[in-house]
């Protein structure tokens, strides 16, 4: 007999009205599809709706229209049911089947083939939706389910698969969390809709009941596994349904006599594995770590990690949530465009080495440029963070000081390898977007090609050498080894003579070292004082010393920088953006003319101004005289012989007399980027969000460059997870409790 066949559009989640002749209209849920014929078995066809509707298949009620007659539903319980409803509508190319939601019931947990375990309680967990149990399954040797499309052959590939587990017997009690996997395999005619998914699913399955198993086979359209134990008789047996790549279950022996065989190593415990357990957690807790993931799933499913097993499975689950490294760095010339479309004036630059593997990322933002060139000092900061991304590279950034002396960023760069090239190539993309033209000071390092790249891109401004960096290299460079007291010494002492601000204040610093080392202080005297000694300085560096200014930006960089390379611009920009949105609110308030701590530094010089003769000496020329001192003061040019005034921007002490003594306001003294106005210009504007980038869609696809990783990759170790604070660069070193000695403790003493 010629098979009968009829596309059968399955309908849930809707409901029916009734129009004015009586008839019932389905309106609203879900649709499906599925081929049936005359011989497909009832139960065969509810176990398929159930898989597409995520609904169990126990109790659940199905329904359709006799042809021509929308006023009665016709319910299908049974195989004729089923054949009559074909039959039916064998004139038809489709008929429409209904689930009503309300007949549909939550899941419950089905009976389990025979465990080796007695002591092994059921789980409370849902049994999946594709479950179908098999009371036969319980009692015989061995199940079969026929499938007359399909062979099987002989088992011949032995591939070992073992669970490490932390449970010691039979007797103890499942980890709390494998107890939900005793019913993921329920015997003989449940499917999968993939290999993946039954392999996956036999895994959960062997660590919940306590068993290794090995595969005989292991292909795209079978699967057979026995017990590892030599001996035992269990196994199984799944492969694929004829003209569709449903898996099912055709086999299965649920009888195990042995104890279990616990191998030594967790090939069950796969990355992959790990990576879908942790991931939810990973997703609410970004630092969770590979020992607490070793701890908790050891607690939770009795299975012993090792520290790289979870390392791994965490890789994947990050990458699985945060999207691919190696696609962020492809959808880098889309990212590009998008953001400068987003935020005109801003720029968004990469370039690429010759075989197209990334090389460098410059991001600058238009209210970044705007703010800085409106309310901040000329001056700007440069340093740098190593990134520990999965391609490592660095973070180069400039960042600039606010009328509160607050961190405001400029610009910054991603950059493959941090050299004397890329800190040349990120200076030009700065002085291409800075539009600003008197000079600009930069407190940078002297090293990585900084000091002949500032001069020759920003020819007339300065450049102040960080004292951070020097006194690392000076004591990297000293060949005598001196103890903590003698280090911190030597580090009082030239920080003494960098902020001295008279020559003879940074000479008498220069003489105390000296009597300590004479090495140290030649090493100091051609070191170029002039670019580093606030006494000998010819820019205007505000007494802003060290190039690490800009710490809470590379704060920002250090937790983004694990990112997807557009994912970690976005984050930055994000921060970048909530910083202005919060200063810019914070200063709506301020009632004073200079910002708070301007203003507090103009307080406290103005009460030290009471006690103070002024003398005029000529035009706007004055001499102030205090207890112990005298110091010039130029009205005109707004200078003051302690070049305080001149470092801070605020009137000193010795000016603030001068000009209460002519009758005039300290406020009227006071550079501009110290004032509220500057501040609220530097926070004027605003970073638009970066639309999401979707490469499938653009139309210049195949006209853009595809950009591919870098060829660098992480070094042997675990990664660092923070940035050293640039001040503690002298170790305190022991002191012995007893002999007051360095270099041991007491238990260690020799006295």
């Amino acid at each position: 007999m010629a098979a009968m066949k009829v596309i059968a559009i399955c309908q849930s989640g809707g409901k029916f009205d009734t129009a004015k002749d009586g008839t019932l209209l389905y309106k609203g849920g879900d649709a499906h599809a599925i081929d049936i014929d005359n011989q497909m078995k009832f139960n065969d066809f509810k176990v398929e709706i159930a898989e597409m509707f995520n609904i169990n298949a126990d109790g659940m009620s199905i329904k359709y229209f006799l042809p021509g007659n929308r006023k009665t539903l016709i319910t299908i319980s049974n195989d004729k049911d089923l054949q009559r409803m074909i039959k039916f509508h064998r004139d038809s190319s489709t008929v429409d089947i209904y689930i009503p939601v309300e007949e549909v019931v939550p899941p419950e947990v089905s009976n389990m083939p025979a465990s080796r375990s007695s002591r092994t309680t059921l789980s409370e967990t849902a049994v999946p939706i594709n479950a179908v149990y098999n009371p036969a399954a319980v009692d015989a040797p061995l199940d079969v389910a026929r499938d007359t499309n399909q062979t099987d052959t002989d088992m011949d590939i032995a591939l070992e698969v073992s669970p490490t587990l932390a449970l010691s017997s039979n007797d103890e009690k499942l980890a709390k969390g494998a107890q939900q996997w005793q019913n993921t395999i329920t015997g003989v005619g449940q499917r999968f809709s993939s290999v993946h998914e039954f392999r996956e699913s036999l895994r959960k399955y062997a660590i919940a009941h306590q068993f290794a198993f090995k595969y005989k086979k292991n292909d795209s359209h079978r699967v057979t596994v026995k017990c590892k134990a030599e001996g035992c008789p269990w196994r199984i047996h799944a492969s694929r349904l004829s003209t569709t790549q449903l898996i099912c279950i055709k086999k299965m022996n649920s009888t195990h006599t042995c104890d279990g065989a616990f191998g030594t190593t967790g090939h069950q415990a796969t990355r992959s594995w790990v990576a879908s357990i942790i991931k939810e957690k990973l997703k609410d807790c970004p630092n969770y770590k590979p020992k607490d993931i070793v701890n908790d799933i050891k607690q939770e499913y009795g299975i012993q990690l090792n520290y790289f097993q979870a390392w791994r499975g965490k890789e994947i689950a990050k990458e699985q949530l945060q999207g691919s490294y190696k696609e962020a760095y492809g959808q880098l010339p889309f990212f590009c465009e998008k953001l400068m479309e987003a935020n005109p004036g801003s720029l968004a630059i990469y370039t690429t080495k010759e075989d197209s593997s990334f090389d460098r990322l410059f991001v600058s933002f238009h209210a970044s440029l705007y703010g800085f060139e409106q309310g901040c000092r000329p001056l700007i900061f440069l340093d740098s963070i190593p990134l520990k991304s999965k391609y490592q590279g660095a973070l180069l950034a400039a960042t600039a000081a606010d009328a509160d002396d607050g961190v405001f960023p400029v610009a910054f760069a991603i950059v493959d390898v941090e050299s004397d090239d890329s800190w040349h190539w990120f200076l030009l993309q700065l002085k291409s977007v800075l539009s600003t033209s008197c000079p600009i000071t930069f407190v940078a390092d002297r090293e990585n090609g900084l000091k002949i790249s500032i001069a020759e891109i920003f020819e007339g401004s300065f450049h102040a050498y960080c004292l951070r960096y020097l006194t690392e290299q000076l004591f990297r460079d000293l060949k005598e080894l001196y103890s903590h007291e003698v280090k911190r010494l030597m580090i009082e002492d030239l920080y003494a003579a960098a902020y001295a601000s008279k020559p003879e204040g940074f000479q008498n610093s220069l003489e105390s070292i000296k009597r300590i080392s004479v090495e140290a202080y030649d090493w100091i005297i051609q070191s170029e004082p002039q670019n580093w000694a606030n006494s000998l300085f010819q820019g205007t560096r505000y007494n802003h010393m060290t190039s690490n200014f800009g710490e809470l930006f590379y704060s920002w960089a250090s937790v983004a920088d694990d990112l997807p390379i557009t994912q970690m611009v976005d984050a930055i920009a994000g921060k970048i953006m909530e910083l202005i949105v919060a200063r810019k609110s914070v200063s709506d308030e301020w009632l004073t003319r200079l910002s708070p701590s301007m203003e507090e530094k103009l307080k406290k010089e103005s009460q030290k101004s009471h006690s103070l003769q002024i003398i005029l000496t000529s035009g706007s020329t004055y001499e102030v005289c205090g207890d112990a001192t005298t110091e010039v003061v130029d009205i005109d040019r707004w200078e003051c012989s302690c070049k305080t005034w001149q470092l801070t921007g605020v009137p000193c002490c010795h000016a603030i007399a001068v000009i209460v003594g002519i009758g005039q306001s300290a406020y009227d003294y006071c550079s501009r980027y110290c004032t509220t106005e500057s501040y609220r210009l530097t926070y004027s504007k605003c970073i638009h969000p970066i639309p999401n980038v979707d490469v499938s869609t653009s139309k210049d696809s195949q006209l853009v460059l595809t950009v591919t990783p870098p060829p660098t990759r992480r070094p042997p170790g675990r990664p660092a997870t923070k940035r050293y604070c640039s001040q503690e660069i002298v170790k305190r070193e022991l002191r012995c409790s007893q002999c007051k000695g360095l270099g041991h403790n007491k238990s260690t003493c020799k006295q």
